[in-house]
């Protein structure tokens, strides 16, 4: 569970919101460090997440693609169906987005290997992160 307040987005770990794909991994998490909430709890200050935020994302391009796989030998095709050009991040809008639901806290460590914190965000929720959005394709 994501909260945000005036100067942080904590983080909490709700173990009912582990989705039932992934009970393997929670019986270990339960095991080893148990189902309580994280303490220390961890979180983000805003002016930190925004200045990462902002060198990372300042502009970029969504690109979206349908794919095929061959049959025989495995070999990927893809068929680029819409090009955008974002620019202008909006912090703002990516409080927003989690406050909504839209940008999602990621604990990428079930593989038993820790591979790091990151946000993800809905399918097509990216675009509306930024003030201009230019359709190229």
């Amino acid at each position: 569970m994501v909260k945000i307040d005036t100067e942080r987005v904590h983080i909490s770990f709700d173990h009912r919101s582990v989705s039932d794909r992934h009970q393997n991994w929670l019986r270990q998490v339960e095991i080893n460090a148990g189902l309580n909430d994280l303490n220390p709890q961890p979180y983000w200050g805003f002016s930190d997440l925004e200045h990462t935020s902002g060198t990372k994302l300042h502009n970029c391009f969504y690109v979206q693609a349908d794919v095929r796989k061959e049959k025989r030998g495995g070999r990927e095709y893809f068929r680029y169906s819409k090009i955008q050009r974002l620019r202008g991040f909006d912090f703002s809008r990516f409080l927003e987005g989690i406050r909504t639901g839209n940008v999602l806290v990621d604990f990428d460590a079930r593989t038993g290997h820790n591979h790091g914190t990151k946000f993800r965000l809905r399918q097509n929720f990216l675009p509306s992160l930024y003030s201009e959005n230019l359709i190229i394709l």
